[in-house]
């Protein structure tokens, strides 16, 4: 089937059908779980020509090829990379692009485990690490150095969902030489593909909506023609795969991405409208809502949106954050998202340098999963309620 067939069908027969063919293993539904370390060669000279599909476990087997080839599908892209956790996917491409004495730009609402990655192993190697404004769009060029090797983008942005103009950093990022990788993971390629906006690498942690159910750790990079070559020699150099049950689960999770976002995107923007109308809850930071200071840019761009967003609280701090997280009953406290499972955290910013905001109180962020918006409306209000008695 040509790619421009493919293209052509819609995105849920896509999500069904796509990486793998089931005539290519005697027409079982699902792509074998292949447990490899070692590959036979059949001769001495297929050994020493490599000529054969599989080499070794380590770069790829017929499971990561279907994972690959349905994520690289959906992208648009040249290639993907499956890795064992989203933040490899995240260091992958920034240790495969840049090298002692380059400068880094990273949007300061960037993820924090992200963040901490640059702060640390990049700096200790020698790269220069600059956090901007993510609301900069094209003035980010004023950043721009001769040795701006890339630029780290993640739209809307972590716990406080600024969108970002990736069309405009884009164009300004390559103008200066440089590439552009975005964490896309709120949005999965479903609702922005992010190649088709100037990014030369995607980024997701496919942990959260793409395995979808709370118990799987993963990682897919998407990069094009032009990143592509470069990714990929980097990753095969750290050794960096993931296990094949884990990329099995992570596929079979794919398969359902279309119909279980499009449920997290009316549960979360239900509630994120009721909540904009509710005492205690000072702003609602949800890109999709017309409220929303970024919400021009998020429907120029996106085609939906995802269930996680934030609340700010009526005033209060650490008390009253903790009094609305301890009176929730079905909402749980933890950390990670795109699960089924609703989920909420206090988020805090301390860690903030570019683009410091005074929120009017403890900003909680809240996934919402795919329970039913009358007993999560319920639960949130017994939240607010014992809020605000703080």
């Amino acid at each position: 089937m040509s790619d421009s067939t493919q293209h052509k069908r819609g995105v849920h027969t896509r999500l069904a059908h796509s990486g793998y063919d089931p005539h290519d293993f005697h027409g079982f539904v699902n792509p074998p779980v292949v447990h490899a370390s070692t590959v036979l060669f059949p001769d001495a000279h297929t050994m020493a020509t490599r000529n054969q599909k599989y080499l070794y476990g380590t770069r790829g087997t017929p499971t990561t090829d279907a994972l690959n080839q349905a994520m690289t599908e959906l992208e648009g892209a040249a290639g993907t990379l499956t890795v064992p956790t989203g933040l490899a996917a995240v260091t992958v491409p920034l240790l495969a692009f840049l090298s002692s004495g380059d400068h880094l730009l990273v949007t300061d609402a960037v993820y924090f485990p992200t963040r901490s990655f640059c702060d640390n192993m990049l700096s200790r190697m020698g790269v220069k690490v600059e956090y901007y404004d993510p609301l900069i769009g094209a003035g980010i060029s004023r950043l721009m150095k001769p040795n701006t090797k890339a630029v780290f983008t993640e739209s809307p942005g972590s716990n406080t969902f600024e969108m970002q103009d990736i069309p405009a950093i884009a164009n300004a990022a390559h103008a200066a030489g440089a590439i552009v990788m975005m964490d896309n993971s709120w949005a999965t390629p479903l609702y922005f593909r992010a190649l088709d906006f100037g990014v030369d690498v995607s980024i997701h942690a496919a942990t959260k909506y793409i395995a979808g159910h709370s118990d799987i750790l993963a990682g897919t990079i998407s990069a094009n023609e032009a990143a592509w070559e470069r990714l990929h020699e980097a990753y095969l150099q750290l050794g960096c795969c993931p296990g094949p049950d884990d990329v099995y689960n992570t596929l079979r999770g794919l398969r359902t991405l279309g119909v279980r976002l499009e449920q997290h995107r009316r549960n979360a923007l239900e509630i994120a409208q009721w909540l904009e109308g509710q005492p205690g809850v000072a702003q609602v930071l949800h890109p999709a809502l017309e409220s929303s200071a970024g919400h021009d840019i998020w429907k120029r761009d996106f085609s939906g949106s995802s269930g996680l967003f934030s609340i700010v609280l009526a005033g209060g701090g650490k008390e009253k954050a903790h009094a609305f997280l301890d009176a929730l009953e079905i909402v749980g406290m933890g950390y990670s998202w795109g699960g089924y499972d609703s989920l909420a955290v206090h988020v805090h910013l301390d860690d903030r340098v570019a683009s410091r905001t005074d929120y009017a109180g403890p900003v909680m962020r809240l996934q919402i999963g795919l329970e039913d918006v009358d007993d999560l409306r319920a639960d949130i209000e017994r939240g607010l309620a014992a809020a605000a008695r703080i």
